[in-house]
């Protein structure tokens, strides 16, 4: 059985976010995309929670408001 591992927001936001200026937020971005790509080859169960799931399904326009 694979182990479950639960996807928390900024996992998510690190991933989708456009390339960052700041050079702190970018090696965020650089090391959640390194684990990413080693966690992500069907060793486990990855899931996020619906409210995390959803906001990336809605404009940006909206998540502002």
């Amino acid at each position: 059985m694979k182990r479950k591992v639960y996807i928390e927001t900024s996992i998510v936001s690190y991933l989708a976010a456009r390339p960052s200026s700041d050079p702190f937020v970018r090696m965020r971005q650089l090391l959640t995309q390194e684990w990413w790509a080693s966690r992500s080859d069907g060793r486990f169960d990855l899931f996020v929670s619906w409210p995390v799931f959803a906001g990336f399904l809605l404009p940006e326009q909206l998540m502002t408001h």
